[in-house]
């Protein structure tokens, strides 16, 4: 069942996280299905911005899919916008963050937490595109995803 949420201003702190409102309720989301570089990553920047383009593209609500709950407290979610005309999609037409995010290069499958993503059979097909037109981390020399990377940053704290 999906949800209609405002996002907060100022709440995307990275290319795969954000936080949403509704009247008094407010909500972690964790975009589904999706790993996006950590900001201290290469091309993380680079993600957090494009993930607050691609919402700007819509009036600042967005259409929430709650799939689960994560080991954070986080909602897991697939999420869609709606743009705004005069943004050059189409009427009616909705705008996928989890799939774009990877169409444009800026985050990976994570396979391991896509199971109950609803549109997850999409996910391959999205990375794929980017692999494809070698954008984003796919045009990154030495790109990891960022579950490589934290494990790494955890093994060089505790050393």
């Amino acid at each position: 069942m999906s949800e209609v949420w405002q996002v907060v201003d100022g709440s995307v702190y990275d290319g795969d996280t954000l936080r949403v409102k509704r009247g008094w309720e407010e909500m972690k989301l964790r975009l589904c299905g999706i790993d996006a570089p950590e900001k201290d990553q290469p091309l993380g920047i680079e993600a957090r911005d494009y993930l607050r383009s691609l919402i700007g593209e819509g009036d600042g609500d967005v259409i929430v899919v709650p799939v689960e709950k994560d080991r954070y407290g986080r909602t897991v979610a697939e999420v869609f916008v709606s743009p705004r005309p005069g943004t050059g999609y189409a009427e009616e037409e909705e705008i996928h963050l989890n799939s774009q995010m990877m169409m444009a290069g800026y985050a990976w499958h994570y396979k391991r937490f896509s199971g109950n993503c609803p549109n997850r059979d999409g996910y391959d097909v999205a990375e794929q595109i980017a692999k494809d037109s070698r954008v984003g981390v796919w045009a990154t020399p030495g790109a990891i995803p960022p579950w490589e990377w934290r494990k790494s940053q955890l093994q060089f704290r505790s050393q």
